[in-house]
């Protein structure tokens, strides 16, 4: 198998199982309710902000890898938007969800020999730099969000 295949892989992983920390987002946040996503434990972000955050990264990733310009800032990567229903929350998760299956899809069409060139600019590293970094990021929050998850259960 294909580097770009292996990737892939693991991108699916954390966001719909078969991975080796046997946690991925949609079977995390299926029963999240919003209430649940929008509440702060001691000022630690929230399962929304987490959420936001891996799918802020995801979205400027997946523009790279259609040809677009990289145009994600840091600061803006916990801005997210205010939900205030059950519907609107569950969307959000379904928007995630797909943008992670985008991410997959388009990881498979690379090339191996693409993921040594450049990711937009020098500067930030090769696309297989990138790819890792953002796979590892994903499961960084995603193990937060279950913790929160976690926590917010054992209070209820």
């Amino acid at each position: 198998m294909q580097l770009p295949h292996q990737l892939a892989k693991h991108i699916r992983g954390v966001y719909f199982g078969g991975n080796w920390t046997a946690v991925n987002l949609k079977d995390t946040l299926t029963d999240v309710t919003l209430a649940q996503a929008t509440h702060k434990i001691d000022g630690i972000h929230s399962i929304l902000a987490l959420t936001f955050h891996i799918g802020y990264f995801v979205g400027g990733t997946n523009e790279v890898l259609r040809g677009e310009p990289l145009t994600i800032r840091d600061k803006f990567s916990f801005d997210y938007p205010e939900l205030t229903s059950e519907e609107q929350w569950q969307a959000f998760v379904a928007n995630t969800l797909q943008e992670g299956e985008d991410f997959a899809s388009l990881v498979e069409q690379l090339s191996p020999e693409q993921l040594l060139t450049p990711f937009d600019d020098p500067k930030y590293g090769t696309y297989q730099t990138n790819l890792l970094g953002t796979i590892e990021h994903n499961h960084y929050h995603l193990g937060q969000i279950v913790v929160l998850k976690k926590l917010l259960q054992h209070r209820t």
